[in-house]
């Protein structure tokens, strides 16, 4: 380890280190001046924020530890549990193979298929991209639920990239066919094949999660070696030479390595961070100017996370400004109802997504994971109801969505194609971008339910759960079967008395809030300025709040249309049922995900709605023998349509935005 070993941390100090959850205090111990917080132009008050995890400014808030928050019965312990099964069904030794080939041991098992493998359909090169998915993921699994079995796989994964990196030499693990080859060509300026540094974050970011969540400090030691060789390998290259490397997609190098400079309190990292920020995006971005038509979606997303995390360790404005306007662009202007974005992987102009719509390429599952990636930094900066409620609307309809709830596999694209499916990776033969990614999403629910600051508590999603806010020795049980029902139970239970604020997000959906403590209404005085209920009060065990949230059906039109929409009650999408037409057990479970479109392409008739968006809106009938079942009466041509939320058709054909034709 380069420059000293890092200052001996506790768990949640390390959490708190990287916005992983806050210990409610600034750590002992100084930082480094490259390290402080420099003071933001833009801020009103000139404060930045210490990479130690001091919070200087009162609107700042913390997730909590994944360990401190458990979810209750329910969808999404539901996919939780179907993707710990997919973990635990997967053999490490097989995602091991190549890198204990390239460091010259024998591999003690075959290596696995797809995108794992030199086959014939695939067009990308990332050997060893699903090996720091899968790491990240059994780490974020074990930290949230307590299953040792994923323990023990961080473990072995850790011990075995210790031996590998061992074998190398200089520091490097990787599992590319070619060993370095193509990580030496990009360094040197030659043509290179695939995507080498978008392959090295996935395991550099493995490393970090294996070291922050199962607490794995080899995790850490194995990380700052391969983290001095891509600063020894990059050493030479001028500036300019960087930029031009990195045209090509290289993942989150940025934040991952501001992540290793937070982590050892060693600047040399942070000035590799910023070297990896590719300034052909930053620079628009910051001048609040929008240069996204064409750029590949899931390229430019990982920038500027990293983006984010530069400017909560630096404190500096322009990478803030850089990713607040990126969301702001993408959220508000390129996306469809359900969250996600971009066509064959692309953003296109926010004028064209009538031309899109019939495409089986768009919304990138990868996409969405990254934007809430995003969005749930942004909050922690600046808590808001617009963050949390583009977070809510994207986690249902986009990434619960995404898991086929009898297979537990993963979606790549999610088609608006009117009258498609939805397409899963296969167990062992696909390992797609979006198969690890898909590790990821359905093992750390936990992770935005709940934020807080010394004194306040957000709740910011309606998800069965319980959370222990140790700092406060309260724990508050979150009851409640949203969206079915627009209700929901909170009840506290303290060690001893204590004075908290607990702020419920108002969301943008929602008109007439209705919350009661212990059976009497509460009143506040004024709404707080982020959007949230805050009820401040002294808090004893027994108390019980109880929250509705009136949901309401509406139309949202498709972007530059007038003749188009979709249909949202509350946050959740609705899709037309439009049957099983062509459909059999596992023909949804795919090899290539470039077959999304040219399969599974029987005819099929969707039916158009008569009358303008509100006339049609006053035409739709709650159907009460099924939860959030609709049905239109007397607009449908050639027949009515029956509409439920987007997430729950896994294999039924669907429609989401509707022709309006005149009466």
């Amino acid at each position: 380890m380069s420059q000293g070993s890092p200052p001996e941390l506790t768990r949640r100090e390390l959490l708190a280190l990287l916005g992983l959850g806050a210990v409610g205090a600034a750590l002992t111990g100084g930082l480094p001046t490259e390290l402080s917080a420099r003071p933001s132009p833009a801020s009103a008050d000139g404060a930045g924020r210490a990479a130690g995890g001091a919070r200087t400014a009162a609107t700042k808030a913390a997730p909590f530890p994944l360990p401190d928050v458990r979810l209750l019965d329910g969808p999404f312990r539901a996919a939780q549990q179907r993707d710990l099964e997919y973990l635990l069904s997967l053999q490490p030794d097989r995602l091991l193979h190549n890198f204990r080939l390239n460091a010259g041991l024998q591999p003690k098992a075959p290596v696995y298929g797809g995108w794992e493998s030199e086959e014939p359909w695939v067009d990308i090169r990332c050997h060893g991209h699903t090996l720091g998915h899968y790491l990240a993921a059994v780490s974020l699994m074990y930290a949230s639920t307590g299953d040792e079995r994923m323990k023990q796989r961080v473990d072995y994964i850790v011990a075995e990239l210790q031996e590998c990196q061992s074998g190398t030499k200089n520091g490097l693990v990787c599992a590319f066919p070619d060993g370095a080859t193509q990580l030496e060509n990009a360094v040197a300026g030659r043509p290179f094949v695939g995507v080498p540094w978008y392959t090295m974050h996935k395991i550099f970011a493995g490393l970090r999660d294996a070291h922050l969540h199962a607490g794995n400090q080899a995790a850490l030691d194995v990380l700052v070696k391969l983290s001095d060789w891509a600063a020894a390998a990059t050493a030479g290259m001028t500036d300019e030479q960087f930029q031009v490397m990195l045209r090509t997609e290289h993942g989150g190098m940025n934040e991952v390595l501001a992540d290793v400079s937070a982590l050892t309190r060693d600047p040399k990292y942070l000035g590799l961070a910023r070297r990896f920020c590719h300034q052909a995006l930053l620079s628009p971005l910051a001048g609040g100017r929008d240069p996204l038509d064409g750029l590949h979606s899931n390229t430019q997303i990982p920038k500027v996370v990293g983006f984010q995390r530069l400017r909560e360790l630096t404190g500096e404005e322009n990478y803030g400004g850089a990713a607040r306007f990126f969301w702001q662009t993408v959220v508000q202007r390129r996306s469809f109802a359900t969250g996600g974005h971009g066509d064959y992987e692309h953003f296109f102009p926010p004028t064209d997504f009538a031309r899109h719509l019939g495409s089986a390429k768009t919304m990138e599952t990868c996409c969405t994971h990254n934007m809430l990636r995003l969005t749930r930094m942004l909050f922690q900066q600046e808590p808001g109801t617009a963050y949390a409620d583009f977070y809510e609307r994207a986690l249902y309809n986009g990434i619960l969505a995404s898991q086929d709830p009898d297979s537990g596999m993963m979606t790549y694209f999610q088609a608006t194609r009117p009258g498609y499916v939805r397409l899963f990776n296969t167990p062992e033969k696909s390992f797609w971008c979006c198969t690890g990614t898909g590790m990821e999403n359905h093992a750390k629910y936990g992770d935005s339910i709940y934020f807080h600051t010394p004194d306040s508590l957000y709740v910011n999603l309606f998800i069965p759960s319980v959370v222990t806010w140790r700092e406060k020795g309260l724990t508050l049980r979150q009851t409640t079967a949203f969206p079915q029902s627009p209700t929901s139970r909170f009840a506290v239970t303290v060690q001893r008395a204590v004075h908290a604020t607990l702020k419920v997000r108002q969301p943008g959906w929602c008109r007439g809030v209705t919350v009661r403590v212990n059976g009497r209404r509460w009143t506040p005085g004024n709404r707080s300025s982020d959007g949230f209920v805050a009820i401040e009060r002294e808090w004893r065990s027994g108390d019980v709040v109880q929250l509705r949230l009136p949901m309401t059906l509406r139309a949202e039109p498709l972007p530059g249309t007038t003749d188009a929409v979709a249909f949202m009650y509350g946050p959740i999408v609705l899709a037309g049922r439009l049957g099983r037409e062509g459909l059999a057990p596992g023909n949804q479970i795919i090899v290539n995900e470039r077959e999304s479109g040219n399969m599974l392409n029987g005819a099929v008739e969707v039916p158009v709605l008569v009358g303008d968006a509100a006339t049609v809106l006053g035409r739709i009938r709650r159907e009460p023998r099924m939860p959030l079942s609709f049905r239109t009466v007397g607009v449908g041509r050639p027949r009515e349509v029956e509409l439920i939320p987007y997430y729950q058709l896994a294999h039924e054909r669907y429609n989401l935005y509707w022709r309006l034709v005149p009466a």
